[in-house]
């Protein structure tokens, strides 16, 4: 069986994967908060652990992985777009809009992701079904020591917890000092977080021992994960802007509410995405939602693929090099395996090269290249490539893209090598010329590439939509040279 080795933050370094349970592989990867559109960053980590959940299938089984993500319904900026709505005019109760909210919200979700190409969890659990399992959870923690009401409110005793800080690698003092926390009269410690909180009669609420309320943000995830997966399961993973306080929280609360287990054993965070070097803010204008890129024609597989050329443990820069290179890519594979059906998905030649770059913590940028290396050998590229979630039948029904510009040297040497950039270099060439003809109605030098072209082994597609190539059997690639 394939050794899979992944970066446990945690521990700061590689560990081979040891399931718990072989037959039930677990993972629980914390989900929106459902209150408007996934934005880029928000998608990155749903693309990174559907990849990490595909290669879990394909080692396991699929009937032994349990992947659940969870959906946070209720929440304060929940609230504050629902009141936003009433203020406008909304005469309907503020909880029938923020049920109304909620359900538009994930349906939009899970378009977007769809679109993406990531599988669906096995287990999408509402932080609104498990409320009671919360206030059970919240409970014990008190009746252990580990927690205290306060005012209507509960709050988590965080210098109860002796390795409270270890994901993050500071202790709690150093915590305090560098971090803005709440302060309020009726917290014993200003570290101290929250696990219940009173509801007045306007806002979503639940009867409890300590007055009708609702939950804080961190018990949620502890709770159904508790529920669904077990006081120890194997993997946890999210975005690393919530390794502190959210992570640290939840460790914390789990622990001390199940002592008997070791909540998750391996602890995985991808890295914050940037946007041309910038970080994304509707400041700088570079802020945008799934939803905005695939409205602006940009297919959800070139999305993804984006997101897959930088390792997930790097920060990623969203460019527009990028997202041509992925284009182009993309169009490549498809003209290899246009007339291609993909094989079973559980009876296909896996590539040991694809598998190993994966099993290496996740290097989908290895992986890709070694993609790229199948061109020989389409039905192995299809196969494996679907196995990343590239080239779904819904993405191979038509071509993509024609004529696109491709940026020369650096990533493009990795994925294609030299010889494909002559290919594209001299599609920009024919593209150009043509235009030129159109105009001057002299077709003779678009005549003359083309015929240089075939005689190079390269099929010429030309029509309304745009120029393709198409490197045929006997395609020289030194005579392409000698073209430019």
């Amino acid at each position: 069986m394939t050794d899979i080795q992944l970066y446990n933050t945690r521990t700061r370094q590689k560990q081979r994967l040891e399931p718990l349970d072989p037959a039930n592989v677990r993972m629980y990867v914390c989900g929106p908060t459902v209150y408007d559109r996934a934005h880029l960053g928000n998608a990155r980590p749903v693309v990174v652990f559907d990849v990490l959940y595909r290669l879990l299938r394909h080692v396991y089984g699929a009937d032994h992985v349990t992947y659940v993500r969870n959906f946070t319904d209720v929440d304060d900026k929940i609230n504050a777009a629902a009141l936003a709505r009433k203020q406008a005019g909304d005469p309907r109760p503020l909880e029938e809009l923020i049920r109304e909210r909620t359900e538009e919200t994930i349906g939009w979700y899970h378009a977007d992701m769809d679109a993406l190409g990531a599988l669906r969890p096995g287990q999408e659990p509402r932080a609104t079904e498990f409320i009671g399992a919360m206030i059970a959870m919240i409970e014990d923690l008190i009746a252990k020591g580990h927690a205290y009401a306060a005012e209507g409110h509960v709050l988590f005793r965080v210098r109860s917890y002796k390795d409270y800080g270890a994901l993050s690698g500071r202790s709690v003092d150093d915590m305090i000092a560098g971090a803005r926390v709440e302060v309020a009269p009726f917290k014993e410690d200003p570290m101290d977080f929250v696990l219940w909180k009173p509801s007045d009669g306007d806002l979503p609420g639940w009867d409890s021992p300590w007055g009708r309320g609702r939950p804080g943000w961190h018990i949620e995830c502890s709770a159904m994960s508790y529920e669904l997966l077990g006081p120890s399961f194997d993997i946890h993973g999210g975005g690393i802007d919530l390794q502190f306080p959210h992570h640290e929280n939840e460790i914390a609360q789990s622990c001390c509410a199940h002592p008997e287990g070791d909540f998750a054993k391996v602890w995985m965070h991808n890295e914050m995405l940037l946007v041309e070097g910038k970080k994304m803010s509707k400041s700088l204008g570079n802020f945008f939602t799934v939803r905005d890129l695939l409205d602006q024609g940009v297919p959800g597989e070139v999305i993804r693929f984006v997101l897959l050329m930088t390792h997930y443990r790097k920060p990623m820069d969203w460019t527009a090099d990028k997202v041509r290179l992925a284009e182009n890519t993309l169009e490549r594979w498809r003209t290899f395996t246009a007339n291609l059906e993909p094989s079973p998905e559980n009876d296909f030649e896996a590539d040991p090269s694809v598998i190993e770059a994966l099993a290496d913590d996740l290097n989908t940028h290895l992986a890709i290249s070694k993609l790229n290396a199948l061109k020989s050998e389409p039905q192995k590229l299809l196969d494996n490539a679907r196995l990343l979630g590239f080239l779904s039948d819904e993405s191979r029904r038509g071509k993509m893209v024609h004529a696109i510009p491709v940026s020369v040297g650096g990533e493009d040497d990795l994925f294609w090598g030299n010889d494909y950039i002559l290919l594209y270099k001299m599609r920009d060439r024919l593209v150009e010329l043509r235009n030129s003809a159109m105009e001057t109605k002299d077709f003779f030098e678009v005549d003359r590439l083309k015929a240089l072209l075939i005689g190079a082994g390269v099929e010429v597609r030309m029509s309304k939509a745009g120029v393709e190539l198409v490197p045929g059997a006997g395609f020289d690639p030194a005579r392409l040279e000698a073209l430019e």
